[in-house]
């Protein structure tokens, strides 16, 4: 019977594929033909960009044109719109520049899904057509004017789960975009491929699921639509052999891969942004892009190979050679033994340190970025041994590691390397396998056949920022809610796509939170500059850290009620008084194993001045207040815990009787199994990217070190068993003192099936007493863990909001906000703003109308709304017109490594009174010099080495006109001067080692 059914589907599904192949040849209007050497863009939104890394589109009209040599480019971008590419700014370059340096003669355009939810189709078409008439103007290839085929978007798939939309507020929507979009087809007698149509028939006839979460296609719908639009716009079936078909395809993501390394070139700050003035940067980066040219190029050729049933060895000696970089260190580089490093730390007596792993054995942990520990007791290393980027010609050898301890003697004896993953900045285990981040995109990796090895890869998000990789999505955590948190810092755009609400867009740093379950995304809070370090205590608040500044905060739910208004955000107020900076990372010390002394102290680590690990006593406050008390150094390189200076982008030296190790880079910690402290040292000369150029020569790749701190005369903590234990046994578990253990436990059972879960945790939850204050925290673990598999139980919820445990009930109110009819959805600012790959023109430069993209009032913004006006010039900052006024009196406020006014106009000979108002917490200055000399006197104060300092990093140079004092956080200083007598465009610049290629500006003398 079930042969029989299976038979009928078959059919069904043949049956199918014809008449969408018919569908699809009658509904593309204008015949389309390749000709040979045409060289087709793929532009849109993030259905464009997904179809490069499963590689079938381009397969599949390579397979059906094996001898036309066709050049296939992706330049899709998760986020954008038709009218709309947030990224456009004059460094990375607008849609035109990229159309033209691939030299397009073909575009495939893939527009319509983030319109959408304007829910404006008549001004989508507007849109559409305008586009279409600029393309139509331009000859990218310097010959033609451009063919352009229009494809719909998709439609939502219904996954039939409470944990996705079904797609009944999307299709709707998507079905009027794909009319308007074929009428607009039709008068612009464009070709035109209706996928929406296409793809609900699909769905309709498949038995497994085409897409992730109804929106963005899978490998399998990939495979689907793409055979479907390479047949039907070609009017004719393929016929190549499944063999034959993987060749073409494996060579077509090889070159896809490089391809992506070149047009998404992660750092791109420095590669075409503000940071690539410095050090070289620009020109170093800009040739490894014609070195990633040179081998996509080379890869164009296999493919054309394979697609005539031939071959061809790839052959990169043709490639440009890299520059050269020399380096900013002053010292003699010398890298300690490990083992020795030890008697170089100091840390209490009654703590003792041994050395678990380093790249002596186990060259697999060079460089470890982030520590986790799994449900199996496994401690696992994010290994970035190509920090900060990869170089093109050099293996690509970060991955995730794992390390284990065979014989119990507290040193590693196996490491096994789970998966290779370019830049990993940050995992965290779920759903039986581990999310990492590898920006732009969020991977889910899965070993599904138990041999210890990722063999099951997913994209499950793309859209994160990764324009400058020590800013990217750091420190991943599963928190109680279900949601993955990180953090992100400046110079970073991200726009992530979901299936609830057009792309996530936001240029604001701070703590951001998505839902590997429910795909969906949201900004909390704000933390600027650079943020670093989530750790979330047993009560569920998230504890954050900035790394630039060395703050720390408690992020909490906050409402607001008033007679007309119910507001509910997430908010920070100071966790405790900052001491150093800057860091890399933080975590509660929860463990049976250390003396009480030691129990909840928040830590936090510190890769550059103190070098080392300070801990916090964490306090409770009434209304949840929580509060750090500093209570001693855990450990420090050396014997001085103070070793300055705190920043790097003064070449170092080191002082007199320094005992240290000015390599050791503590950068994240774990508890382990056996309650002992784990933690990484990164072990590297050069940490910073100011001043330094990317590729300085003593950028270590081949050192890094796991240290084990254990308690003296102390018992270790037994290992609980809680990998594939029973669920009513790890229930039992939520009543462990231990943070990590009741963390290991939400991991494995977000792995287990829902129905089970949730009906045996009810069943716990009738032993436990809502009133005894005992049963208050596994009760509160039981009410998230209902959180956690997207399951709403409001008679346990009003339980626990009335438990005698005010910290147990304060949690429950955040939950209740998640499971109310009131808004928990938040977005960062997007405005030109914000500096670094944000200095954009927001809108494409055929478009007029900076209003045609309106905001969704329901969601709230955090600085400038998002799809501002752009502002008069590139920074966005204010400009001002003084040349009128008796005197020229104006503030320049400092903050966040920028200044506020980018422009001032004054006439010759003018007096000015300028105010430079430092609200950051770092120090800067402000330097009035000559045209165009500011890169030469931000050089000369970097060249002044330990004297600057002391100089205020004021070089001697006649260009300087005027100077403030070097000024630290919360001061100010007014300068009195008369404006020079000779009319020009005079730049005025913060020369502190580093901050020069972000803050500055120009005062404009007329005459």
């Amino acid at each position: 019977m079930t042969d029989s059914i299976n038979s009928i589907k078959w059919v069904q599904a043949v049956f199918l594929l014809v008449s969408l192949i018919y569908l699809g040849a009658c509904s593309k209007g204008p015949d389309f033909s390749f000709g040979e050497g045409d060289r087709i863009a793929i532009v849109g939104n993030s259905l464009a960009e997904r179809f490069q890394h499963d590689g079938w589109l381009e397969t599949y009209f390579q397979a059906t044109n094996p001898n036309h040599k066709l050049v296939f480019r992706n330049l899709g971008y998760s986020g954008d719109q038709v009218h709309y590419r947030p990224r456009s700014h004059e460094g990375f370059g607008d849609s035109d520049s990229h159309l033209s340096n691939v030299q397009a003669n073909v575009i495939f355009s893939f527009f319509g899904y983030n319109e959408s939810f304007n829910n404006k189709p008549e001004e989508f078409k507007n849109q559409l057509s305008k586009w279409i008439d600029h393309v139509r103007t331009q000859k990218y290839d310097g010959v033609n004017v451009p063919k352009i085929v229009l494809f719909s978007p998709i439609a939502h798939e219904d996954l039939e789960t409470h944990n996705l939309p079904d797609g009944s507020e999307n299709n709707p929507r998507l079905a009027a975009y794909t009319q308007a979009m074929a009428e607009v087809a039709t008068e612009k007698e464009v070709v035109f491929v209706d996928l929406f149509n296409a793809t609900k028939d699909m769905y309709n006839a498949t038995e497994e699921p085409l897409t992730i979460n109804g929106i963005h296609l899978n490998e399998l719908g990939n495979r689907e639509v793409g055979r479907y639009i390479a047949e039907s716009l070609l009017g004719k079936t393929l016929n190549r052999d499944e063999v034959e078909i993987d060749s073409i395809r494996s060579s077509v993501k090889e070159k896809n891969l490089y391809w992506f390394h070149r047009y998404r070139a992660i750092s791109g700050n420095d590669v075409w942004g503000t940071r690539s003035v410095q050090d070289g940067n620009y020109e170093t980066l800009q040739r490894e892009l014609k070195m990633l040219d040179v081998m996509v190029a080379n890869r164009d050729e296999k493919i054309w190979a394979r697609a005539k049933g031939e071959d061809l060895e790839v052959d990169d000696s043709n490639m440009p050679e890299p520059l050269i970089v020399g380096t900013h260190i002053v010292r003699d580089i010398k890298y300690v033994d490990p083992e020795e490093a030890i008697d170089r730390m100091t840390y209490p007596d009654d703590l003792s340190i041994n050395l678990y792993a380093s790249e002596e054995q186990f060259p697999e942990i060079i460089n470890p970025v982030a520590l986790q520990v799994d449900t199996k007791g496994n401690i696992w290393v994010a290994s970035w041994s190509t920090y900060p980027k990869w170089e093109p010609g050099k293996p690509m050898n970060d991955r995730l590691v794992y390390l284990s301890d065979e014989d119990g003697d507290g040193k590693a004896d196996k490491v096994t390397t789970f998966a290779y993953v370019p830049h990993p900045t940050g995992f965290e285990f779920w759903n039986g396998g581990v999310i990492v981040i590898s920006a732009p995109d969020v991977w889910f990796l899965k070993d599904t056949d138990g041999d210890g090895v990722a063999d099951y890869k997913e994209r499950i998000f793309g859209g994160l920022g990764s324009d400058d990789t020590h800013h990217t999505a750091n420190n991943l955590i599963y928190a109680p809610d279900g949601n993955i948190y990180y953090q992100r810092g400046i110079f970073i755009l991200e726009n992530v796509e979901t299936p609830y609400r057009r792309s996530e867009e936001s240029g604001t740093p701070g703590l951001y939170r998505f839902n590997p379950r429910t795909f969906d995304f949201s900004f909390m809070v704000e933390n600027t500059p650079n943020p670093h370090g989530i750790s979330i205590d047993k009560w569920g608040n998230p504890l954050i850290t900035d790394g630039t500044s060395g703050r720390a905060f408690q992020v909490y739910y906050k409402r607001t009620v008033t007679a007309s208004s119910d507001t509910n955000e997430f908010d920070k107020r100071p966790l405790f008084e900052q001491t150093v900076r800057p860091l890399t990372s933080n975590q509660i010390l929860s463990s049976e194993h250390f003396p009480d002394k030691y129990q909840n102290n928040f830590l936090i680590y510190n890769a550059i001045g103190f070098q080392g690990i300070k801990r916090y006593q964490l306090e409770y406050k009434e209304l949840g207040v929580v509060e750090g008390r500093e209570v001693g150094d855990l450990v420090y390189t050396g014997n001085d815990p103070t070793f300055r200076p705190s920043s790097e982008a003064t070449p170092r030296t080191l002082p007199p009787g320094y005992t240290g190790d000015p390599n050791f880079r503590p950068s994240d910690g774990v508890i382990g199994p056996d309650g002992a402290l784990y933690f990484g040292d990164w072990h590297n000369p050069v940490i910073t990217h100011s001043p330094y150029n990317l590729r300085d020569i003593n950028r270590d790749q081949s050192h890094g070190r796991i240290y084990r701190i254990t308690a003296k005369n102390r018992a270790l903590q037994k290992p609980v068993s809680i990998f594939g234990e029973p669920i009513e046994k790890l229930l039992e578990l939520f009543r462990s003192p231990v943070d990590g253990i009741r963390h290991s436990v939400r991991v494995e059972l977000s792995g287990r099936e829902t129905d089970e879960v949730i009906s045996k945790a009810k069943k716990y939850a009738e032993s436990l007493d809502p009133q005894n204050i005992e049963d208050a925290l596994p009760m509160l673990e039981i009410l998230w863990l209902h959180q956690q598999h997207n399951v709403v139980n409001r008679d346990l919820l009003t339980l626990v909001l009335k438990s005698p445990e005010e910290k147990a009930r304060i949690a429950a109110q955040k939950v209740a906000w998640f499971w109310s009819d009131r808004n928990s959805h938040q977005i960062g600012g997007s405005s030109s703003e914000i500096s670094g790959m944000q200095f954009r023109t927001f809108y494409e430069k055929f478009w007029d109308n900076s209003d045609s993209t309106v905001n969704e009032e329901t969601h709230a913004h955090v600085g400038s709304p998002s799809h501002a006006a752009p502002a008069q010039n590139a920074s966005g900052k204010r400009v001002l017109e003084l040349q009128n006024e008796p005197v020229a009196i104006l503030s320049i406020e400092a903050a966040q490594m920028a200044f506020d006014v980018s422009e001032f106009t004054v006439k010759a000979n003018q007096k000015v009174e300028l105010t430079l108002d430092n609200t950051d917490l770092m120090e800067h200055n402000l330097l009035i010099v000559e045209p165009g000399s500011a890169d030469e006197i931000a050089s000369l104060a970097i060249a002044l080495g330990e004297e600057g300092p002391t100089k205020q990093y004021i070089p001697e140079s006649p260009k300087i006109l005027v100077a403030s004092k070097m000024l630290a956080g919360k001061t100010s200083e007014t300068l009195k001067f008369n404006a020079p007598g000779k009319p020009g465009n005079y730049e005025f610049v913060c020369t502190f080692p580093g901050h020069a290629p972000v803050m500055r500006g120009i005062m404009k003398v007329l005459p």
